[in-house]
């Protein structure tokens, strides 16, 4: 079973429609109990893209070899 990406941030943003911790939808987050690895992988991938828009540099290595 695939871990949910909650990280106990619970806010819906009004203007995109996410939650501003886990960066689901409230449809892919009720969906999220009672479905199958294979849509959670979706959900997930759907995750890291809409991070990767809200923040590009998130988890690029710095100069420092920190992230």
């Amino acid at each position: 079973m695939l871990q949910s990406p909650c990280i106990n941030i619970c806010k819906m943003d009004a203007t995109s429609g996410l939650c501003t911790g886990c960066f689901r939808t409230i449809d892919e987050i009720t969906l999220w109990s009672r479905t199958d690895d294979a849509t959670r992988a979706g959900i997930l991938a759907a995750v890291a893209r809409r991070r990767l828009e809200q923040s590009p540099t998130a988890g690029e290595v710095r100069g420092d070899g920190k992230r």
